[in-house]
C-alpha cells in the first residue's frame, strides 16, 4: 500500500473500530485516520441492553482502551463527522473543517434507527421519545427511567426486546407493541415467539401482537401514550410517560450516495469489499451490500474488517469475502436465545425433518431444520446448552448424525461428542463472532492464559455477542483437569 495520503476510515463503531485494530495488526506504517461522529470510544453496542438493564457498566464495554490510538499511530477524530467526500480529489471534509486526503477509504457508516412517519414524529422526538441504538441513547433512557413509571417498547424485534427486558429490569411497567403477529418474527416461527411472551411476561413485560401504532399522543411536548388503531375502527391509546421506538434501522449511505456510489439497500461492494463504482472506496458492516445481502450482526462485519485489513496490509492478498451465514443471539437478564438460518419451516412441509420440544411453562423452546442430511436452521430459546453444536454443523453444513435428539440435549446420543471439550476437534469454532477455534484456545491455555479474561485478551473469544463463554470456560475446566491429571 502507498504510504502517502494513507486509510481513512469513516465511522468508528464495532466495524470501523475492529477494521482499524485489525490493519495495525498487520501494518504499522500505512498512516490512518479514523472519523467518529459519537464522542466516546468505540463500544461493544450488542452489550447495551445489560448496561440500561443496570448489570453492566458502560465502561466496561469499551472496545479499545483510552491510550490505544496514540500508542497505535492512529490519528482517532472522535465527535467528528465527515460531511462530504470528494472522490476526484480524494478527500473528505469534516464538520470541523478540515480535508483529509486518502488513498483509500473505508466507509464503516452503520445504520442509523428508523423513524416511522406518524403524527407525534414528524416535528423530532418529542420529549420521552427515544430510539435504542448508541451508548448516548441508553445514556439518556436510563435518564427518564428514573422518573418514568410505564413504558411502551414499538417494536418486538431483536433490539426491542433488549430495550423492554432493560427496562423491566430497572422496574418499570412495560409493554411491547409488535405489528406482526409474533415477536422477532424474522428469527422465530410462531410457537417460538408465543414462548418468547411467555417468558416476558414472567418478567413483567406485557406484549400486544398486531399491534397498529398511528400516532404517538403528547401534550406540551411531552409523550403522554400510544395511539393504536383498533380493528373495526376507530383508536385507543396505550398511556406512557417513556416510549422506545424499535421499528428497525436503516444502512447510513447518505454520505455515499451524495458521492455518487451504487446504492441499493446501501454500498455496493464485491468480494474484496470495494465499491463497484469505485475501487479506492471500501465498505464493510452495516453500511455495505455484499451480493444483494446486507448483514446486521457483528460477526460478518468483523469478518469483513479481517478481510479488508489483509487485503490492504498486503498480507493476504488472496483474501475474499464470500457471504456468512448470520446467527442471532439474544442475551439479555433472563432471556437466553439462539436462532439460525431457515427456521419458519413446519412438519407438515415435506422436503425438511423438523425436531422440536416446548416447555412454555419453563419457557424453552428448541427446534431443529434438517434437509437432506444437513441443518438448515434451529431455534433455542430459554435453554441453549446446544447452541455451539448447532451452530458448527450448521456453519460448515456438517453432517448430522442419526440420533436427532441429541442435536437439542447436548449429553444425549452422539450429537453430545461435538460440545464435549474432550471430542471437539481443535479446529472447531468455539467464537463465532472471532472465528476463534479450540485449537487456538488449547494455544493460548499453553502459554499461560488459565482464565475466560486472559484468552479474551489473547483471542478476542467472548468479546462479541458473549455467547461462547461458557464453552472457553468450559475448555479451559477440561485442560485444567488434563494438566491435574498428567501432574498426578
Amino acid at each position: 500500500m502507498s504510504r502517502g495520503a494513507g486509510v481513512v476510515v469513516v465511522g468508528n463503531g464495532m466495524a470501523g473500530s475492529r477494521f482499524v485494530s485489525e490493519l495495525r495488526a498487520r501494518d504499522t506504517a500505512t498512516p490512518v485516520t479514523v472519523f467518529g461522529a459519537e464522542t466516546q470510544r468505540p463500544y461493544n453496542r450488542v452489550l447495551l441492553s445489560n448496561v440500561l438493564a443496570g448489570v453492566t457498566r458502560p465502561d466496561h464495554i469499551s472496545l479499545v482502551d483510552a491510550a490505544w490510538y496514540a500508542s497505535h499511530g492512529v490519528d482517532a477524530r472522535l465527535g467528528v463527522e465527515v460531511t462530504r467526500v470528494d472522490r476526484a480529489g480524494r478527500t473528505v471534509h469534516a464538520s470541523d473543517g478540515t480535508v483529509t486526503p486518502y488513498a483509500t477509504l473505508v466507509l464503516a457508516t452503520g445504520s442509523t434507527a428508523f423513524i416511522p412517519p406518524m403524527p407525534g414524529l414528524r416535528g423530532g422526538l418529542p420529549e420521552g421519545a427515544l430510539v435504542f441504538r448508541t451508548l448516548d441513547d441508553c445514556r439518556r433512557i436510563t435518564e427518564l427511567a428514573a422518573a418514568a413509571r410505564r413504558a411502551v417498547v414499538v417494536g418486538g424485534g431483536l433490539l426491542g426486546i433488549e430495550a423492554a427486558r432493560g427496562l423491566a429490569g430497572r422496574g418499570l411497567d412495560v409493554t411491547v407493541l409488535h405489528l406482526a403477529g409474533h415477536l422477532m418474527e424474522r428469527q422465530l416461527d410462531p410457537a417460538a415467539g408465543r414462548v418468547l411472551a411467555r417468558t416476558l411476561a414472567a418478567l413483567g413485560i406485557g406484549t400486544r401482537l398486531q399491534a397498529d401504532v398511528t400516532a404517538l399522543r403528547t401534550e406540551g411536548g411531552a409523550v403522554t401514550g400510544v395511539e393504536l388503531a383498533r380493528p373495526g375502527g376507530g383508536t385507543e391509546v396505550v398511556g406512557a410517560d417513556l416510549v422506545i421506538l424499535s421499528c428497525g434501522v436503516r444502512p447510513e449511505v447518505s454520505l455515499a450516495r451524495d458521492a455518487g456510489l451504487a446504492i441499493g439497500r446501501a454500498v455496493i461492494v464485491d468480494d474484496e469489499l470495494r465499491s463497484v463504482t469505485d475501487p479506492s472506496v471500501r465498505a464493510i458492516g452495516e453500511c455495505s451490500e455484499h451480493r444483494d445481502e446486507v448483514y446486521g450482526l457483528v460477526a460478518p462485519a468483523w469478518e469483513q474488517a479481517g478481510v479488508l485489513a489483509g487485503l490492504l496490509a498486503g498480507t493476504d492478498p488472496a483474501a475474499r469475502f464470500t457471504g456468512a451465514r448470520q446467527i442471532t443471539r439474544l442475551k439479555a437478564a433472563g432471556i437466553e436465545l439462539a436462532s439460525m438460518g431457515e427456521t419458519h419451516f413446519g412438519d407438515d412441509d415435506e422436503d425438511v425433518e423438523v425436531v422440536r420440544f416446548t416447555d412454555a411453562a419453563r419457557g424453552t423452546y428448541k427446534k431443529a431444520v434438517i434437509r437432506e442430511g444437513r441443518l438448515i436452521g434451529a431455534i433455542l430459546l430459554g435453554e441453549t446448552s446446544a447452541a455451539g453444536t448447532l451452530t458448527r454443523l450448521y456453519d460448515h453444513a456438517a453432517p448430522l448424525p442419526a440420533e436427532r435428539l441429541g442435536l437439542l440435549f447436548p449429553g444425549m446420543g452422539r450429537a453430545a461428542e461435538a460440545e464435549s471439550p474432550v471430542r471437539m476437534p481443535d479446529a472447531a469454532t468455539v467464537c463465532q463472532c472471532n472465528n476463534v477455534s479450540k485449537g487456538e484456545i488449547r494455544a493460548c491455555w499453553q502459554a499461560g492464559a488459565r482464565t475466560a479474561a486472559g484468552v479474551a485478551r489473547e483471542t478476542r473469544a467472548g468479546t462479541g455477542c458473549g455467547g461462547c463463554r461458557g464453552t472457553v470456560e468450559g475448555i479451559l475446566a477440561w485442560l485444567d483437569g488434563q494438566d491435574s491429571a498428567d501432574v498426578a
